[in-house]
This record gives structure tokens, C-alpha cells and sequence, in this order.
């Protein structure tokens, strides 16, 4: 799969991989079977790897039905979601009418969700208990909503992809040699006043992590190529002890927080055990 004209996201998402898409890159198989990403979030590796035509097939997914429905909308009529985002403007009342609605026709689901992230404040997605998105208006003077040229790309690299909701566990335990995996989960907190893992119903604490972890092991177990992105902080280290990981410094725009914006530091862990020296016999 090749574009020749590269896509990009469409959606902002918290933790996109833009920055660090050179090092996750060099970190994945030149030559991919099947791509699995689940936890797809902006897709920005998706696109990336789409681009340089490095996987046959692909798997998209993730718990969040809002972000599922985005990628499928685009997938199965491009035009029907460009034809309702060109029908929204970009005002408070307009935004808060918006976000208000419950739309049934996947289209308009997905031209809501792309509008709000893209005239929220500070581009978050957050949702309540019942699932109600209830991120603030943001402050832009002229929101890009509805970029049609790239929307009509991501429609054209979306052709043919699996893009399904479910957990983590159920999309890894496909993967085999030859294939790879990206995981991008919501990272654990820096500290206990950050935790930022409600961005779907679904919470995503330290039981999640742990299942995460074990999820990684056991790709390396079978094999299959994997990158993993996280928080660097001692909870993830020793998550992911034994594996090969590397301290990066990445800024973060988006965050409820405005102190909270700015570089931090982040980790990459790859599949592969680090060899221990030989002890030597006395």
C-alpha cells in the first residue's frame, strides 16, 4: 500500500506520534505482513508507514467507538463527511449545539467528533462517566474543520483496512512473524495529580498496564515485531524490565493542564529482550 500523496492525521489526539515518528519508524520492519496499531488514536504511524508502503495489510482499533467511527466513516463515504463538516461554523453557540448531539448516521458522528477536536480547547477529547463529551470551546480564530484534500487521502489510504473496537488483548493475540505492532496506550500518569486516561469510557489504570505488559512480552514470545511508547517514569521501567527501551524528549501541546505542556520525557520499548552477560564460573 503506497500514497503518493502522504496523508495526515485527521484528528489531533493527545500523545500524538508526530514527533517521534522518525525513531518509532526505524524501529518497525522495513517489510510488514499485517500492521496492527491498537490503540489508534491519530493514526499518525498508520499514515506514516501507509506512506512508504511498508505493510500488505492493516488493522486499526481501539476501545473508543467515537474514534472507530471517524476511521470508518472515511472509509465508506469520504464525501458524506466532508459534505456535513462544510455545513458547520465555527462559533461558541455553534460548538455547544454541536456537542450537544447525538447522531446516529455514521457520517455525522464522525463529522462531530473531527469538528469538536477540531475547536475544542486545546484539542482534548474527554468524555464523562456516561460518556458525554464535555471539553470547553476553544479559543481559534480559524480552525482548519473541514481540510477536504487530506480528509480525501486518509479516505484513499483507508481502503482495505480492518478497523475494528476492541481491546488491546484481542488485537495482539492476531499478530504473528512478519507482522508488526505499534501500541500507543494512555501512558501512566508522571505523577498522582496527572492522570489523564479518561479520554474514553473505558479507564485505563495500573490492572490495564499490567495486562499491557504482559501482552508485550508475549508478542516477543511469538516473535513479532513491536514498539511501545509510554511515560518514563519507574512504573514503566519496571514494567518493561529486560526490554530494549530508550529515554526521548518529546512537547506535549496537548494537555487540560497549561503547565503541564511543554517537553517531557517519554520512553520507547522494542520486543527484544536484552541479552545478559554470562555469569562466570568461580
Amino acid at each position: 500500500m503506497t500514497c503518493v500523496v502522504p496523508a495526515r492525521p485527521v484528528l489531533k489526539w493527545a500523545g500524538g506520534k508526530t514527533q517521534l515518528l522518525p525513531q518509532i519508524l526505524e524501529r518497525l520492519p522495513a517489510r510488514i505482513e499485517t500492521f496492527f496499531e491498537p490503540f489508534v488514536g491519530g493514526a499518525a504511524v498508520f499514515f506514516a508507514l501507509a506512506a512508504e508502503g511498508r505493510f500488505q495489510r492493516a488493522v486499526l482499533a481501539d476501545r473508543n467507538p467515537d474514534l472507530v467511527a471517524v476511521y470508518r466513516a472515511l472509509q465508506a463515504d469520504a464525501e458524506a463527511v466532508i459534505d456535513e463538516l462544510s455545513q458547520m461554523r465555527h462559533s461558541e453557540a455553534e460548538y455547544y449545539r454541536i456537542r450537544e448531539l447525538s447522531p446516529r448516521r455514521l457520517a455525522q458522528r464522525a463529522a462531530r467528533v473531527i469538528y469538536l477536536n477540531k475547536t475544542g480547547y486545546n484539542g482534548l477529547y474527554r468524555v464523562n462517566r456516561s460518556g458525554q463529551f464535555n471539553v470547553l470551546f476553544g479559543r481559534y480564530k480559524k480552525p482548519n474543520i473541514c481540510d477536504v484534500e487530506n480528509l480525501r487521502v486518509a479516505a484513499r489510504v483507508l481502503e482495505g483496512v480492518e478497523i475494528v473496537e476492541a481491546d488491546f488483548e484481542e488485537v495482539c493475540v492476531r499478530a504473528r512473524p512478519g507482522d508488526a505492532v505499534y501500541l500507543d496506550p494512555p501512558y501512566v500518569p508522571l505523577s498522582k495529580t496527572a492522570n489523564f486516561t479518561a479520554y474514553a469510557r473505558h479507564p485505563f489504570g495500573p490492572s490495564e498496564h499490567q495486562r499491557l505488559a504482559r501482552a508485550f512480552a508475549e508478542l516477543e514470545r511469538r516473535r513479532v515485531a513491536a514498539v511501545l511508547s509510554n511515560s518514563d517514569t519507574p512504573e514503566t521501567r519496571a514494567l518493561y524490565r529486560g526490554f530494549r527501551a530508550k529515554k526521548v524528549q518529546v512537547s506535549r501541546a496537548i494537555n487540560s493542564r497549561p503547565t503541564a505542556r511543554g517537553p517531557i520525557d517519554e520512553l520507547l520499548v522494542v520486543a527484544e529482550r536484552l541479552k545478559r552477560p554470562r555469569s562466570r564460573a568461580s
